[in-house]
């Protein structure tokens, strides 16, 4: 059975980012998180990282759409 909650050192290494900028989007609320314990760790829902990358694969594409690189395809 896969794990329900990830470390922010996990989730670091899944997206290949430093672990300050995962504490970053858990802090801005970008990535959704919970803190737990004693000590305050914060730990996130694997379906929520997966919908955050959802959400970026759709935020590039709109991106792309809009800021098209060279010029049409046809030139």
């Amino acid at each position: 059975m896969a794990q329900r909650f990830l470390q922010l050192a996990e989730v670091s290494e899944i997206l290949n980012i430093s672990s300050a900028q995962a504490y970053a989007l858990v802090r801005s609320g970008e990535l959704p998180a919970i803190k737990i314990g004693g000590r305050g760790q914060w730990r996130v829902e694997a379906t929520e990282l997966e919908g955050y990358i959802q959400r970026m694969y759709a935020e590039t594409k709109s991106f792309v759409q809009a800021h098209p690189f060279g010029g049409s395809a046809e030139e």
